[in-house]
C-alpha cells in the first residue's frame, strides 16, 4: 500500500511592479461591481466604470443615490439627498489618481513604499512622491492572469475606505458623457 504525502503548495510569489503597471496600462475602459467600507463601517455596493486616464464614475445602488464621478481633472461628490452641486476637488489631490493616470509606473522613485505577497495576492502600497501627504492607496492583486481585486486608500487623516471589486469587464463603449460633471449637474437641475 502506497502512502501519499500532502505537500504543501508553493505560495505565489509577489507579481513584479512592471507586471502590475502594465496590467494597468492596459486598461483603457472597464466596468464592474463595487462594494465599499467606509471609515464609519457603513457599506455601500454599485457599479463602477473606468475611462482611462483620468476618469472613473461610482453609481450607488439605491436606496444611496450619491455618484461620485471624476473627469476633467476634477472629483465631483454628488449627494442624491441634496439640491446644490456637487462637491469638488482636483484628482491630482486624491490617491486614486494613481491609478488613473495616463502611464502608471509604479517602480517610479519614492512611489511605492510596500510591495508584498500573503501567497494568494499581491498588495502594493503606493503614495504620489511630490504629495505624500494626501494619503496612500493599497491595491491587492491576484495572479494568474493579473487582476485587480480591491484597492484601500488612507486619506490624510488616516482614514481608510475600501472597494472591493467584482469581476472588471475591460475594453467596454463608456461615452465621455458618464464623466462629464457639468452635464450630470445641468442633468440633476443642479445647474
Amino acid at each position: 500500500m502506497a502512502a501519499f504525502v500532502a505537500l504543501p503548495r508553493a505560495a505565489a510569489a509577489k507579481i513584479p511592479l512592471a507586471e502590475l503597471s502594465a496590467y494597468l496600462n492596459a486598461i483603457e475602459t472597464a466596468r464592474g461591481e463595487f462594494t465599499q467600507i467606509n471609515a464609519d463601517g457603513t457599506i455601500s455596493t454599485g457599479t463602477i466604470f473606468i475611462r482611462r486616464p483620468g476618469r472613473v464614475r461610482f453609481e450607488y445602488a439605491p436606496p444611496d443615490e450619491s455618484l461620485v464621478m471624476a473627469g476633467g481633472g476634477q472629483v465631483a461628490v454628488f449627494d442624491g439627498k441634496s439640491n446644490t452641486g456637487p462637491e469638488q476637488f482636483p484628482l491630482r489631490q486624491t490617491p486614486l489618481n494613481l491609478i488613473l493616470a495616463r502611464q502608471v509606473d509604479l517602480g517610479r522613485s519614492g512611489m511605492v513604499v510596500a510591495h508584498a505577497s500573503d501567497g494568494n495576492t499581491t498588495s502594493v502600497t503606493a503614495q504620489d512622491p511630490e504629495r505624500p501627504d494626501i494619503g496612500t492607496i493599497r491595491l491587492v492583486f491576484t495572479g494568474n492572469p493579473v487582476e485587480l481585486r480591491q484597492w484601500v486608500i488612507t486619506d490624510e487623516a488616516g482614514q481608510e475606505t475600501t472597494v472591493v471589486l467584482g469581476r472588471l469587464e475591460t475594453g467596454v463603449n463608456l461615452g465621455a458623457r458618464m464623466f462629464n460633471i457639468v452635464q450630470e449637474a445641468e442633468a440633476r437641475g443642479l445647474r
